[in-house]
């Protein structure tokens, strides 16, 4: 019940940013993280969509070059990587989209 009572007092005394804000130690790997869940959706979302002009799918590089251009800030190949790895997503399949189409056998 304590959480609850704490987290309306930080609620009255500071509005909603005071209870969204986390308080992290500047040394955790969370503090540390280049890419919040905003920036891991817009990875995800350049992703799934159209592959540039002249290329056949997209690439850490090309999702590399496209982030820095999109979110202004240079987003490394690995953290890139991290973020489809955490979706279980795969650059080298064909469909890209939420369900993969799986060939069925007919019995």
């Amino acid at each position: 019940m304590t959480t609850v009572t704490n987290t309306v007092t930080k609620y009255f005394s500071g509005g909603i940013e005071a209870v969204t804000e986390f308080k992290r130690n500047i040394n955790s790997d969370n503090a540390r993280r280049i890419l919040d869940g905003r920036a891991e959706a817009r990875i995800i979302e350049l992703a799934c969509g159209p592959v540039p002009e002249g290329h056949s799918r997209w690439t850490l590089r090309l999702l590399e070059k496209e982030a820095k251009v999109v979110l202004d800030t240079p987003v490394s190949k690995d953290a890139i990587r991290r973020a489809l790895k955490k979706t279980n997503f795969d650059l080298t399949k064909m469909n890209t989209g939420a369900f993969p189409q799986e060939r069925t056998q007919n019995l």
